[in-house]
């Protein structure tokens, strides 16, 4: 764990505005700021910096499937795609990850954007399938610590550690979010027939699981 502890320092004033301006634009703390700014000139890896190598390992790998969303917080990222269903709903993904893991990388929200209450209790159904799945392959692989929560058209789940490298981690969520978003256009598009599909897609998922924990 990265220690944090207090220091007094003397900057100038012209310093301190200039600081106090960019963490506004950040969205951060000037402690934070100046903290990040350090680090990166002293070769020093933080959270912030940990956070920003996933997230740009995850852009590039869902960029061909998925809308990326510009985030002010360093922590959170938003990803959405259209369902190949009437109206086009759009199903957003919002990755938000630990500053400090531990068993536990992060949480992802998945929330359909509907007024259509026929839908909404369609995305209910297939979460409350796969909410069932992820936590049975999670417990035969020895982890208990899955937890999820569905509410009303919002799907909530931990992504657990699996204390692999950044770059490494981005992929393990990339292919996530790819196995989760493909289940979830192919049970919209035909729910009935979608036991006829779900093996071939549980295979891809226990085999994702198998290399990386998530």
């Amino acid at each position: 764990m990265m220690k944090k502890s207090v220091y007094s320092l003397v900057l100038m004033d012209d310093v301190v505005k200039a600081v106090d301006n960019e963490a506004y634009r950040l969205g951060t703390s000037r402690s934070n700021l100046i903290n990040q700014i350090l680090a990166e000139h002293l070769s020093c890896v933080t959270p912030e910096m940990r956070m920003r190598e996933i997230f740009s390992s995850l852009e590039e790998l869902v960029s061909g499937n998925f809308q990326v969303q510009q985030q002010r917080s360093a922590s959170l990222m938003t990803i959405k795609t259209a369902l190949d269903y009437k109206y086009r709903p759009t199903i957003s993904y919002k990755v938000e990850l630990e500053r400090i893991p531990d068993s536990r990388l992060g949480t992802l929200r998945v929330q359909i954007r509907t007024q259509n209450s026929a839908l909404t209790e369609l995305f209910n159904s297939f979460f409350v399938y796969r909410g069932k799945l992820e936590a049975a392959m999670s417990a035969k692989r020895g982890r208990s610590d899955y937890g999820c929560e569905l509410v009303s058209g919002c799907f909530v789940r931990r992504l657990l550690g699996n204390g692999v490298e950044s770059e490494s981690t981005g992929e393990a969520i990339s292919r996530y979010l790819d196995n989760l978003n493909k289940s979830i256009q192919v049970y919209f598009s035909s729910p009935q027939d979608f036991s006829v599909y779900a093996p071939k897609l549980e295979a891809e998922y226990a085999e994702l699981l198998d290399e990386y924990m998530i």
